[in-house]
């Protein structure tokens, strides 16, 4: 088996002009950890470059949302979809990751010493919105919009 490699994909500056992103990934940890490292090339070729706090929020959420969708919605066979878009209006970037299995996302309260169970507590402390839009009968989609510092956490989403 070869090595996971680093991404080569950096989007030219004719894709870098485009507002969205989107690309099927396995359901697999490999297939998680290429959604958040491919997302990472699309912030920077969006002026988000890695350390700024949209950077690391964008980076943190896609990682959480693409492990959920690994370890709680796999359907074997079935990959999971990841869609960035960028909405300078508004100044958020839209995270959203789509997967077979019909089964929502919890926020619970891990007992301390539980080493799992806080992802979406994460998400909903980093994101100034989320949720979740049912794929009729076909999955789901798991969404959450990171604001640019200075946007108020009561941005409004969209639907």
């Amino acid at each position: 088996m070869n090595a996971p490699q680093t991404p080569t994909h950096t989007p030219t500056p004719a894709q870098a002009a485009v507002r969205s992103f989107t690309q099927r990934f396995s359901a697999t940890r490999r297939g998680s950890r290429l959604a958040r490292l491919i997302a990472g090339q699309w912030l920077i070729a969006w002026d988000h470059p890695r350390g700024t706090p949209l950077f690391d929020t964008v980076a943190l959420v896609v990682a959480e949302l693409t492990s959920n969708a690994v370890l709680h919605g796999r359907v074997p066979g079935m990959d999971f979809v990841l869609r960035l878009v960028r909405d300078d209006e508004r100044g958020v970037i839209r995270v959203e990751v789509s997967d077979a299995h019909p089964g929502l996302p919890a926020r619970v309260a891990p007992r301390p010493d539980e080493d799992h169970g806080r992802g979406m507590l994460l998400v909903d402390a980093l994101a100034a919105s989320w949720g979740v839009r049912d794929g009729a009968g076909s999955g789901k989609t798991v969404w959450a919009e990171c604001a640019q510092p200075g946007i108020p956490r009561s941005v409004k989403p969209l639907p």
